[in-house]
């Protein structure tokens, strides 16, 4: 797992603040749908599919469109992005901005010397955000249509921090918690946070919906 690329969303077409009352956002998730609704309760939503060349043409029939930034980044094509959204108002979707390597699992000399040269790509503090929050969504039980995001972060090398959030489909119900805890420990950590919002916070609630 190389070093993960921006973990963020972007709008396409307009800023936030600069969509008309009423505006029309596409998009194909859940997450993005509540957190958009959550900020702006008078904007209106319509599904969005298709490669990155595909959802940027359909862009002008919209007041925007919704897309991560890393594959933008990757692509060259960050002329396009309006307005990048900070976790504070879109928290990220599991794993967003990582890339993983995978290799044949034989044992020939050309097996073993390749996966040598993919560990020289491995970052740590990549792989300890990511085993977090996919340890948050399995306590979830949910996959990428669940209107729930999570974010974390690897400070000094042994600390985890995680930022999840649970919504309503509608966005009229947003809850959010943070946990930090050891590096060891991250994908436990993940799924404590879940349990958090789940059982404390009243996400399974949200859930049953």
């Amino acid at each position: 797992m190389p070093e993960r690329g921006d973990p963020r969303d972007v709008l396409i077409g307009s800023t936030l603040d600069g969509l008309a009352p009423g505006a029309m956002v596409a998009t194909g998730s859940a997450r993005r749908r509540a957190l958009l609704a959550w900020a702006r309760p008078d904007l209106t939503f319509t599904g969005l599919r298709g490669n990155i060349g595909t959802r940027l043409a359909k862009a002008p029939r919209y007041g925007a469109i919704v897309m991560a930034l890393a594959p933008l980044v990757r692509l060259d094509l960050t002329v396009h992005v309006a307005e990048v959204l900070e976790p504070a108002v879109m928290l990220p979707q599991v794993g967003q901005g990582t890339l993983a390597v995978e290799s044949r699992a034989g044992e020939t000399p050309g097996d073993v010397d390749l996966r040598g040269l993919l560990a020289r790509i491995e970052h740590r503090p990549s792989r300890l955000a990511l085993d977090a929050e996919r340890g948050f969504l399995a306590e979830l039980g949910g996959d990428c249509d669940l209107p729930a995001g999570a974010f974390a972060i690897v400070e000094a090398g042994e600390v985890v921090t995680i930022e999840g959030m649970l919504a309503s489909l509608d966005g009229h119900t947003v809850i959010r918690q943070t946990l930090a805890g050891p590096a060891s420990e991250a994908e436990a950590l993940g799924r404590r946070l879940a349990r958090v919002l789940l059982d404390d916070a009243g996400g399974s609630a949200l859930l049953d919906r």
